[in-house]
């Protein structure tokens, strides 16, 4: 039987545990398929700060939807190209850790109430879905 060296053992061990946990971090990873839903709103009085306001304070509160893992409210940015679109008023972009979560949110009370009370501010909404590949 060949003896291993306590220094030698201890990095085989070291390297193995490692090995394993970088393996079940890409494993769970590869499960794991983030779902992003962004939002555009175009709202019926487009000159209206107070409707814009309006839209941004229930986006806020439904930024509290426990399966929401991050979120941002935005507005067009001053940016300028043929292939940026800036005729919307405000952006709703929030990540989930799958598309189960993101249909938890959908039916969430949060959710719909957030849709009762605000609808009315809205003329055109797009929804732009996707999952991470």
């Amino acid at each position: 039987m060949k003896l291993i060296k306590r220094r030698a053992l201890l990095k085989k061990v070291a390297l193995a545990s490692t090995t394993s946990v970088i393996g079940l971090t890409a494993e769970a990873k590869k499960d794991k398929k983030v779902f992003v839903h962004h939002v555009y709103f175009w709202l019926k009085n487009p000159a209206s700060e107070a409707d814009r306001k309006k839209l941004i304070e229930g986006l806020t509160a439904l930024a509290k939807v426990p399966t929401i893992r991050m979120h941002n409210i935005g507005t067009p940015a001053t940016t300028n190209r043929s292939v940026i679109e800036r005729s919307y008023a405000v952006s709703w972009l929030c990540f989930f850790d799958n598309l189960e979560e993101e249909e938890v949110y959908q039916k969430h009370p949060i959710h719909l109430k957030f849709v009762e009370d605000y609808s009315h501010l809205w003329e055109k909404v797009i929804v732009y879905d996707s999952v991470q590949i």
